[in-house]
């Protein structure tokens, strides 16, 4: 294998540093972290964030359920006018500013841009009224004055520019459950395009306080079911049953290299490169013929080969056809490696939906420096349908050395999107 960082066909460290994108800072909240490093903790210790859940109409299921401190960024009005998706992002984008060392004070707010990835926006919001009104014979006299802010499809990404005062371009980018790696693609396409200098991109979800969805999943047969929660969400398990919905969200400060050399920032990693396609076959059932040229344009775009990935972030949502269409797709491309490391994420959090991608690749980023590998947890029993060489399951797994992290994030509609990540040097 060709060490990473020397190879002369990495066409991303060939471009000058003006088109070269590094991660300077990031904020998340999970079912199981409110930071980066409770995150990353709590997957190499194997603790899952899932738990038992109760929602209006549906009754009684399990959830990712995020617990992060609002009112750290918010006062107790804007909380009430505004929506979970605007508090989630708001949260989890002064977390990621704060942890850049951008001198936020005296930032050009004008040069800003906001790029959120979500899955959907608004079901919340609309089921809320409804039942409020519900109360009143459906008397829409009593609809909220704050219902049409909170549902347009620009919310999330609007709250966090008017609670840090951005007035450059904000916008949500709907890519189903590969909103999360849409949002990063977003926000280094518009660093290198001059729109903004700095890139707040990522994703967020709300998904768990809607009834709609859990009911959706259910009627597909596609909701997960376990006694013990923490043991429900189950990717690659020969028993898997399904999707646990969770909430959280993930926002990264992107920067062109040549601004974050000149101010001195700690570089997190470097984005190698990017694809997204479209499956065209199916409303939900994934191709992985189409998933696995969505891999290999990553590849390609990067100037990599598959044995320089160190690390593949899975997208396995705990669905018996997901798990393994995707699973196939990845022997396609890696079958012949043998230092190729296999992830899941939400075995220990669920699936965060438009969240779900920045999530997990922030999850998997912290071993650039530990060099550890954390396993997908909740697996008894392997379905061979899933079998891969380099499978990490159940406990971490120690590697000489992390490099490049490629993360996988799909969605329904048969949107696909790959990013990679290197290990900046």
């Amino acid at each position: 294998m060709i060490a990473a960082e020397s190879s002369p066909s990495a066409t991303f460290q060939r471009l000058p540093d003006d088109q070269r994108i590094v991660i300077t800072g990031l904020g998340l909240t999970a079912p199981n972290g409110n930071d980066w490093t409770a995150f990353r903790q709590a997957l190499l210790e194997g603790r899952s964030g899932v738990q038992a859940y109760k929602i209006r109409y549906f009754g009684d299921t399990l959830a990712g359920i995020c617990d992060f401190e609002a009112k750290r960024y918010q006062p107790r009005k804007e909380l009430r006018r505004g929506t979970r998706a605007g508090s989630i992002g708001i949260y989890v984008a002064n977390e990621a500013v704060g942890h850049s060392g951008l001198d936020w004070q005296n930032v050009d707010k004008a040069r800003v841009g906001i790029y959120i990835g979500v899955t959907e926006h608004g079901n919340v919001e609309t089921e809320n009224e409804i039942h409020e009104i519900k109360g009143y014979d459906y008397n829409t006299d009593f609809w909220s004055h704050h219902h049409n802010p909170r549902t347009v499809a620009n919310n999330p990404a609007g709250e966090i520019a008017l609670n840090l005062g951005i007035t450059g371009p904000h916008y949500t980018i709907g890519a189903a459950c590969a909103a999360g790696n849409a949002g990063l693609i977003q926000g280094a396409q518009q660093l290198r395009l001059n729109e903004c200098d700095v890139a707040l991109a990522g994703g967020i979800s709300e998904s768990i306080h809607t009834f709609g969805i859990f009911a959706g999943f259910n009627s597909q047969n596609a909701l997960a079911q376990h006694p013990e929660p923490a043991r429900a969400s189950r990717p690659f398990d020969l028993k898997r049953n399904g999707i646990v919905v969770a909430e959280g969200g993930c926002a990264y400060i992107l920067e062109r290299l040549s601004d974050a050399k000149r101010r001195g920032a700690e570089i997190i990693g470097e984005l190698a490169g990017y694809a997204m396609n479209t499956d065209a076959t199916d409303f939900v059932l994934p191709n992985p013929e189409r998933q696995a040229e969505c891999v290999q344009l990553a590849l390609k775009r990067a100037g990599l080969q598959p044995e320089q990935i160190d690390i593949v972030s899975t997208h396995a949502t705990g669905t018996n056809s997901g798990d393994s269409q995707e699973c196939l797709a990845l022997r396609t491309v890696f079958g012949n490696c043998t230092t190729v490391r296999f992830n899941n994420t939400k075995s220990y959090i669920g699936h965060a939906m438009g969240a779900a991608g920045a999530l997990e690749l922030a999850g998997n980023l912290a071993a650039f420096r530990d060099r550890v590998v954390h396993p997908t947890i909740n697996v008894d029993q392997l379905d061979p349908a899933c079998q891969l060489n380099g499978l990490v399951l159940n406990q971490p797994q120690e590697v000489p050395q992390v490099n490049y992290i490629l993360n996988n994030s799909f969605g329904m509609l048969g949107i696909n999107s790959v990013v990679i990540i290197h290990r900046y040097l």
